[in-house]
């Protein structure tokens, strides 16, 4: 895989080829934030703009679910043939795929175009090393110096990827028109389920805590719905006056946890494990591994299924069988998370 500056560099240089030519209107991509670790989503409309584009270790955000308002708007403005280039890594892949499966983005308004990933860091992780004040950063596949007021650091890449990273699916884009750089880090991939497993052997009652010590950090910002690709609906639950949920800030503890249940039951058989729900936490709560919990018994009761793969396939909870396990199977075979 070539080095992050040079994938970068393509990437600029296809953009602008492709809205140079008339192919796409809009590029989606990444542009730096307020600080290095804060890229965030942006959109190109011209060539002139692209070098504000950036790809790095923090290009982290999954840029698809923005392409459900984009294309929406430019409808509005009567722009029907105004086509979107997005930049996929590819576990965003999974993602996109996703969204054009249910019909939330029309698949012939996007060029995607893949990009290699080497491993997405974590800012938590470089500041528990003792990193304060981050300035600026370079980085290599095996290594990142970081400097900062602290002084300068260089740490183990792998040492700080984000947990999403070290249980990467693997370097194959499920939707793609083109890539320009392929290929992922060589590392040693961690078990994605080990951390459900240790719930799954807690006691009830220690399930119980555990999780209202999480959830009761909640402050209802909505960040982890707003970063999901699969809770897109026009209308949410939560949105709704009628569903005792609706409250901008939770007003008991019942409320506190319906919320993240109810959303884990929402996308279950349709989650990717893009991991983003917990990456933009800002309460650091392990949001995943809800999920992780709903993938791993659907593995168990229905064999194994990654949601995002095939867009034709029907997700295990909506192809009814007669084979399928009775209610209650989960209590016999080991519990909840």
């Amino acid at each position: 895989m070539p080095a992050i500056k040079e994938i970068r560099e393509m990437m600029r240089v296809r953009a602008g080829e492709l809205l140079r030519d008339g192919s796409v209107s809009v590029a989606l991509g990444w542009e730096r934030g307020e600080f290095c670790h804060d890229q965030a989503p942006a959109f190109f409309a011209a060539e002139a703009e692209l070098d504000d584009l950036v790809y790095d270790g923090f290009s982290s955000p999954l840029l698809s679910k923005y392409l459900i308002e984009a294309i929406k708007k430019e409808k509005q403005k009567s722009r029907e043939n105004a086509k979107f280039l997005v930049f996929l890594k590819p576990c965003d892949s999974y993602g996109l795929n996703l969204l054009v499966k249910e019909h939330r983005v029309d698949r012939e308004k996007v060029y995607a175009v893949g990009v290699g990933c080497p491993g997405m860091l974590d800012v938590d992780k470089i500041r528990a090393a003792g990193v304060k004040n981050m300035r600026s950063f370079d980085e290599s596949e095996t290594e990142v110096t970081i400097h900062a007021t602290s002084g300068d650091q260089t740490l183990a890449r792998r040492d700080i990827l984000l947990e999403k990273c070290l249980v990467c699916k693997g370097s194959e884009f499920v939707i793609q028109d083109e890539v320009i750089a392929s290929g992922l880090p060589s590392f040693q991939r961690e078990d994605r389920f080990a951390k459900v497993s240790k719930l799954e052997a807690m006691t009830p009652e220690e399930r119980f805590n555990f999780w209202r010590g999480e959830l009761s950090r909640c402050i209802r910002c909505n960040a982890c719905r707003n970063a999901c690709p699969v809770c897109s609906c026009n209308k949410c639950v939560f949105d709704n006056p009628h569903s005792g949920v609706r409250a901008k800030a939770n007003a008991d503890s019942f409320e506190e946890n319906m919320f993240h249940i109810i959303r884990a039951f929402h996308v279950a058989g349709r989650c990717s494990d893009c991991g983003e729900c917990s990456r933009v936490c800002p309460q650091k709560i392990p949001l995943h591994l809800l999920n992780r919990k709903f993938i791993k018994d659907i593995n168990a009761f229905y064999g194994e299924f990654q949601a995002g793969v095939d867009i034709e396939a029907r997700a295990p909870l909506t192809n009814y069988q007669f084979g399928d396990v009775e209610p209650g199977a989960a209590v016999k075979r080991g519990g909840g998370a």
